[in-house]
């Protein structure tokens, strides 16, 4: 047992702080391509097709720019048609809320039959007239938003076309 004691000593020896790992040192390896001439019509070729797809890149980049526009145009047209349509049909749904209110009023003021049977049919004359009216104005400027928001597109596309051909 004295053996086993002795063999790990009791005072504190100082040891050397670990150290972090290295990596071992090697030579990147050369690989050196060997020198070769490159025939002239090899060069010429890989040249021209350089060249032509760089003009193809930029007849894409510039064909790509002119439809990003006419789509933002596009848009913002269409976006713009919607919201007076909109507005439009809000102003005849004000108008025609209106006149069923005042119908309404009427009717609560008639003292005879005669009398609702003819405010009634003054008042569907009237509405048939603001129908019809209201029709024709909504029909307009749909067709208005419509030819506004397509006629750049057709410019475009026959200005394309012309360009293909």
């Amino acid at each position: 047992m004295s053996e086993a004691i002795e063999a790990y000593p009791t005072t504190k020896t100082k040891s050397k702080p670990a150290t972090a790992f290295e990596m071992p040192k090697f030579e990147m390896p050369k690989f050196e391509i060997p020198k070769m001439e490159i025939p002239a019509a090899f060069r010429e070729i890989a040249e021209k097709s350089v060249s032509q797809a760089k003009e193809a890149y930029e007849k894409m980049k510039s064909a790509t720019e002119e439809a990003t526009d006419l789509i933002e145009d596009t848009y913002a047209t269409a976006s713009k048609g919607a919201s007076d349509y909109g507005l439009k049909c809000i102003e005849v749904a004000r108008a025609n809320t209106n006149a069923a209110l005042d119908f309404c009023t009427g009717m609560m003021t008639v003292k005879s039959l005669s009398e609702a049977v003819e405010l009634s049919t003054s008042h569907a004359r009237k509405q048939f007239e603001a129908l019809t009216a209201q029709s024709k104005d909504l029909v307009a400027l749909a067709q208005k938003v419509t030819t506004e928001t397509v006629e750049p597109v057709k410019e475009s596309v026959s200005k394309a076309f012309k360009k293909v051909a």
